[in-house]
Parts: C-alpha cells; sequence; structure tokens
C-alpha cells in the first residue's frame, strides 16, 4: 500500500483549457458571448498580475492555462498592492466599465481561479495579498478580532 500524497503533492484538478477556463466563466458570469467572456478573463487576470509577487505568482501561472498564464504573468506587479475594492476600482477605470461590473468580472474570473489554484495555493495567496481579495474568490473575509 502506498501512504497519501502530502497536500501541496496532490495533483490538482484535470488540466483546464484555456477554451474550457473561457466557457466556465462565460457560463458563470452568464456573458453573452465568448469574446465577452475572453475580454473580461484576461482584464482580471491582468488585474491580478499587477497585486501578486513571489512564490504564489508562480505557482498559480503554473496552474493556469497557457494563454491565462501568459497574461497574468505578462504585468509588472504593482510597488504598493491594492486592497480587493481597490484593484475592483483600477479595474473598473481601466476597462471604461463600471465598479458594478468590474466587482462581477471580478468575482467571476477569480471564483474559477481558485479553482483551479486549490484550497492550499488560495490559502498562500490570500495570506499575501491586502484585505479584501477572499470575497473576490468566493470565501469569507475573516477577521481577526481587535
Amino acid at each position: 500500500m502506498s501512504p497519501l500524497p502530502l497536500p501541496e503533492q496532490t495533483p490538482s484538478a484535470p488540466e483546464m483549457t484555456f477554451d474550457r477556463m473561457l466557457e466556465t466563466v462565460r457560463y458563470e458570469g452568464v456573458y453573452p458571448t465568448r469574446e465577452r467572456a475572453e475580454e473580461v478573463t484576461h482584464a482580471v487576470l491582468a488585474a491580478l498580475g499587477r497585486q501578486l509577487t513571489g512564490d504564489e505568482r508562480v505557482a498559480l501561472a503554473a496552474r493556469l492555462p497557457f494563454e491565462a498564464a501568459r497574461t497574468f504573468t505578462g504585468q509588472v506587479p504593482d510597488t504598493e498592492p491594492l486592497t480587493g475594492w481597490g484593484m475592483v476600482k483600477d479595474l473598473a477605470t481601466r476597462t471604461g466599465g463600471t465598479p458594478a461590473t468590474a466587482r462581477w468580472d471580478t468575482g467571476t474570473v477569480l471564483a474559477v481561479v481558485a479553482g483551479l489554484a486549490g484550497p492550499a495555493l488560495l490559502d498562500r495567496i490570500l495570506a499575501q495579498l491586502p484585505s479584501g481579495y477572499a470575497l473576490l474568490f468566493g470565501r469569507a473575509e475573516l477577521v481577526q478580532a481587535a
């Protein structure tokens, strides 16, 4: 009998293609076309790429489909990371959308990214980012009592 793999060695979900990722984003976000889902996916991944650094950035890129990883890693991280809400407002400004639309887009794409990342990597990502990202990834934002 072979030993159980350690959590970091556990294989992730079957590798997702970029087309499958876009179809998932389109379905979950209720976007009318594949083109709109692709536009939103690239915009949100670029925004996240401007926020995430270090080993978590490398590990997440390795779990994304190639086209998604290229968009994500093609961004130079900001010197001062934004809060989750700050990233949403920045995305709205860059895309010409409203904060509400940018929040929807961000939550839709990052929920798919969270599934690709897996719980252990997502925990590490959230530990690195400023407040406000857990909800964007579809998790509760837990705050320590003072």
